[in-house]
């Protein structure tokens, strides 16, 4: 049996026993596309077919559902030809297949492929949450308060239960970016009661089965404190909490920086410091835009600015695109995506950007040169274009 022989065998083997949680294709030939999420759902009238989640460099997702019977040859054909990298999660094992720049195929196969999920995924069923996977994971949603003594998630913190997890589900699409092997150094930045630090500390280290060096930075000194008691009853000693202005705190080497809604200028502190630190994975969800607000003067979109609701929905657009323009303009691959059910929260937005070693020099420039063009056009000069130059990055 050769390679793509058993490709075809391994994902023949998950689909057919049920036991596919999901196959994340990333390192795409294409240029255009950035990586590819594969999951089974459910039709209403109980036919199961796989979702194909396509993200594109212009910050597009693309789905498309294909019938299982057809999925084995499809997702082999996608995994040898059209992605260098693919991670294939089932429920009893893991298989990681690697092209190298030659062609030449690798596949190391830890899939048993012997227990089916219980109950084929759904658009409309409870879901299964990452975190409940987690051991000891009760416990410290109780400690912050989102969950009584025996683990039931709070009425009233259903909200941000379902936004965490969905943080994670994100974070989860990109965990093949971060280094393999290792210590991995994690940072919430602008990290307030810390809700996203824990589940994210306990993704890594609970399910992930990774070591790491993580902090917690905040200018709150009360939550600070509260955040290190909790993180003391938890056992957490990789886990540091820190009251500092984020500028003024040292990590010499970072593999994941992570800030929910960090507000206003605040998330463009938390991107700099990304940058300026070479963090190999951002995850960042701003929110409370008010510095363009202030200061957009366009006299071609006076027609939206002139109406003061049209005008903050535009000064919240045209904030992050440049945000995402001048992390591309430093190497990055940025997706810009909805968080969670815009029915949970106004304040939607993830910023997602991997950091690209191999990014050309001429590329970088055109992205600088579109950004400098579109602060012209809307008369801004934001705080991270200002902060760049300070730091001279």
């Amino acid at each position: 049996m050769n390679e793509k022989e058993k490709i075809l065998s391994i994902f023949t083997k998950v689909l057919n026993g049920a036991c596919l949680k999901k196959a994340v294709f990333s390192k795409s030939v294409s240029s255009n596309v950035i990586r590819c999420v594969c999951r089974v759902f459910a039709s209403k009238n109980d036919e199961s077919f796989l979702q194909l989640e396509t993200f594109t460099s212009d910050n597009k997702a693309f789905h498309k559902n294909i019938p299982l019977s057809e999925a084995p040859e499809i997702l082999t054909e996608m995994a040898t030809h059209s992605y260098m990298q693919t991670n294939v999660i089932a429920t009893d094992g893991q298989c990681e297949i690697k092209v190298s720049k030659k062609g030449k195929i690798f596949v190391l196969d830890k899939i048993a492929g012997s227990s089916p999920i219980t109950e084929t995924e759904s658009h409309n069923r409870q879901k299964n949450y990452i975190l409940a996977s987690a051991p000891g994971h009760e416990r410290f949603l109780y400690l912050l308060g989102l969950a009584n003594e025996s683990g039931r998630i709070l009425d009233k913190k259903q909200s941000k239960f379902r936004q965490i997890n969905r943080f994670i589900e994100h974070l989860d699409d990109v965990y093949s970016e971060l280094p393999s092997d290792g210590e991995l150094t994690v940072c919430d930045l602008c990290c307030g009661k810390s809700y996203l630090t824990f589940a994210v500390y306990y993704y890594l280290t609970a399910i992930k089965g990774r070591k790491i060096r993580m902090y917690g930075v905040d200018l709150k000194k009360d939550v600070i404190t509260y955040c290190t008691d909790v993180a003391k009853r938890l056992s957490c000693t990789d886990l540091e909490f820190i009251c500092s202005d984020i500028s003024e705190f040292s990590c010499e080497k970072i593999d994941l920086v992570i800030s929910l809604h960090a507000c206003d200028i605040a998330t463009d502190i938390v991107l700099g410091y990304a940058i300026k630190h070479k963090a190999r994975v951002i995850l960042s969800t701003p929110c409370c835009h008010h510095e363009m607000m202030h200061q957009i003067d366009c006299e071609e979109l006076s027609f939206i600015t002139k109406h003061s609701m049209l005008s903050q929905k535009l000064c919240d657009a045209a904030t992050d695109a440049l945000r995402c323009l001048m992390l591309e303009a430093n190497g990055y691959s940025v997706e810009a995506l909805e968080l969670i059910d815009p029915d949970e929260t106004p304040k939607n937005l993830l910023i997602r950007a991997i950091l690209d070693p191999d990014a050309r020099k001429q590329k970088l420039l055109s992205y600088r040169s579109q950004y400098e063009s579109a602060c012209r056009l809307l008369g801004v000069d934001p705080y991270l274009k200002n902060l760049m130059e300070e730091e001279k990055i």
